[in-house]
């Protein structure tokens, strides 16, 4: 029973953990690492620059090449949700949400998802199936809506969710003693949890673990900050700054939207074939990958924990890696100095999608003969409240990273 309780712990100390640690060290480094005197300077530099174009997450080849050419040409990238009505918008956010659930993030967790809601269906009813998996959805439009008020309300950064090395500890652990479960090596009855309601047998079930659970799947996908999330938030801001207060639950539907298939799974588990040796394949393969995925967690942890105290370069010296600026100052006195037109990168080393965009359009030859015209400077902002990182994407409206800019001398 100490097993059972101390995994229910876990679940709900992940939620906890990811709005609690991560912006608290955050805070605890800005206060003890003011902006150098070169980065200041460079930041008070900007009104001499004008803004061409702004654009944040994973962009694909073919939109990026748009993103400069609309930049150059001074033309301003619409965004998602610009010129649709009320109802166009919701459905966009919903779909959105409902794409959530194909990110890199959640894919993962469907195998341990499915696993627990399937666990809590052995009585074979769908109404119970079905229950679960609305538990499980509840929790993600919960979390959703929760997070998206306080990004509103305070302009934080969404992306800094993962940041935290303990929040990665926490996951990789609770990951392996689900995938240990999946051997048999640690015995978790989950039909013995109460849905605190008194009934029969065939309606106890692991509600309590199924709302943390998608209450950390929510988490995992935000930490992605696909592009529809910062969509969301952005439009939300906007809305919520010109009084329109219901701005507030855009967030949430997009929880809803990601919610919606898990209570349709739960119910279909509950119409599968009864258990027999072909589950317990099923179940071994699963445990493989869920242990798979403890270890990318633990290696995520690792690589924090080795990088941490590790400022970034802020130094007026001009370093240059690859063609690209390490410096911003350098980058700024260059384009001044040139007359060109600067394009900055945004990353820190927790983010996921920067790395695969140094992997991918980064490397594509069309736009590394694109950028060819630019200063281009890789700046990074490990801290997001921390200045003068905090100052820059405030400047550039940035919710999530990895955040672009082009900008230009008057």
């Amino acid at each position: 029973m100490l097993k059972k309780t101390l995994l229910l712990l876990a679940c709900a100390a992940m939620l906890v953990l990811a709005v609690v640690s991560a912006p608290t060290r955050v805070h605890a480094q800005a206060e003890t690492a003011p902006a150098s005197p070169a980065a200041a300077a460079a930041l008070a530099s900007f009104g001499e620059f004008e803004v061409l174009g702004k654009a944040a997450g994973y962009v694909g080849t073919d939109k990026f090449l748009q993103f400069m050419k609309d930049a150059d040409a001074g033309v301003k990238q619409p965004g998602m949700f610009d010129g649709r009505g009320p109802l166009a918008v919701l459905l966009l956010v919903f779909l959105g949400g409902l794409a959530l659930n194909l990110t890199p993030c959640v894919l993962p967790m469907i195998p341990i998802n499915l696993a627990i809601i399937g666990a809590g269906t052995k009585s074979g009813s769908r109404k119970r199936g079905f229950l679960l998996g609305g538990v499980y959805g509840l929790a993600m439009a919960v979390v959703y809506g929760v997070l998206g008020v306080v990004v509103i309300l305070t302009a934080g950064s969404f992306g800094t969710l993962n940041a935290s090395p303990w929040f990665n500890v926490g996951i990789a652990v609770l990951f392996v003693v689900l995938g240990l479960a999946m051997f048999d090596v640690v015995t978790i009855d989950l039909s013995r949890f109460s849905s605190g309601v008194r009934a029969d047998e065939s309606r106890r079930g692991s509600f309590a673990l199924a709302f943390g659970m998608g209450g950390i799947a929510a988490l995992l996908a935000g930490a992605c900050v696909a592009p529809v999330v910062i969509q969301v938030i952005l439009f939300s801001s906007d809305l919520y700054s010109k009084g329109t207060a219901i701005a507030l639950g855009l967030p949430f539907l997009l929880g809803v939207g990601m919610a919606i298939p898990w209570p349709i799974a739960g119910a279909g588990l509950a119409a599968l074939p009864k258990p027999g040796a072909w589950m317990v394949r099923v179940k071994q393969a699963f445990g493989v990958i869920i242990l798979v995925t403890a270890a990318y967690y633990g290696h995520e942890a690792w690589s924090l924990f080795r990088s941490a105290g590790a400022p970034p370069a802020e130094s007026a010296t001009a370093a240059v890696e690859d063609g690209w600026y390490t410096s911003l100052p350098a980058a700024i006195a260059a384009a001044k100095q040139e007359g060109k037109p600067v394009f900055i990168d945004m990353w820190a080393t927790w983010c996921k999608n920067c790395f695969v965009m140094d992997a991918t359009t980064f490397k594509d030859p069309a736009v590394v003969a694109s950028m060819d015209k630019y200063i281009k400077v890789k700046f990074q902002a490990e801290d997001p409240e921390a200045q003068p990182a905090k100052a820059l994407m405030e400047k550039f409206d940035s919710v999530g990273l990895p955040t672009y800019a082009i900008i230009q001398p008057r």
